[in-house]
């Protein structure tokens, strides 16, 4: 068990346990939010350039990278999903913002910022409730899912980030350790 004790703004002395004490499951929560982590990323750098996975690909299977449905040249990433992929209860929400500025910046954005924070294992509280909400969102799109009637992997992938934050995944193969020691961290705990 490790246990880190630093002094609290008000004298006090603040005691963090490990949740995870084996070194093999800490390596596989660390796998598991870097694996996270970069599929964030790489949705961010296939909506932004068109690679060619599910931004580039037209009806017959044709890639055009870096082509026209590519943000980077004006393309919306959320204009295809939300307009013609959405069913269910909030078909109408989401049809209604589908390609709008807020909803493709926010969306990028969000991507690109969860990303980025669990592949490097800092602001593992906000990138797993953003990851979480952006799941949720995901999930809501298409009710009911297609192939459970309330399950599937975006409510899965909504708990996993909250697991990975709750038990320290960012400190093991990231940079959580450092992040959490700095002023700013130490002042707002929920920077975690």
């Amino acid at each position: 068990m490790t246990t880190i004790n630093r002094p609290a703004h008000d004298h006090q002395v603040v005691t963090e346990v490990d949740a995870v004490q084996t070194t093999f499951a800490r390596r596989a929560l660390a796998v598991l939010r870097i694996g996270f982590g970069l599929t964030f990323l790489w949705a961010f750098l296939d909506k932004l350039l068109a690679l060619g996975f599910s931004t580039g690909r037209d009806e017959t299977g044709a890639v055009d990278r870096l082509g026209d449905a590519a943000w980077i040249h004006g393309n919306s990433p959320t204009e295809g999903f939300l307009k013609f992929g959405a069913d269910g209860p909030f078909k109408s929400f989401y049809n209604s913002i589908a390609g709008t500025w807020f909803a493709d910046w926010g969306f990028m954005l969000g991507l690109l910022g969860i990303g980025l924070a669990l592949t490097l294992g800092i602001g593992m509280r906000f990138a797993a409730a953003a990851g979480a909400l952006l799941y949720v969102m995901m999930w809501t799109v298409v009710l009911p899912p297609e192939n459970n009637p309330v399950l599937d992997d975006h409510l899965l992938g909504a708990v996993t980030l909250i697991a990975l934050a709750a038990l320290g995944a960012g400190t093991t193969w990231g940079l959580g350790r450092l992040w959490n020691r700095t002023d700013l961290v130490q002042k707002h705990p929920v920077l975690r």
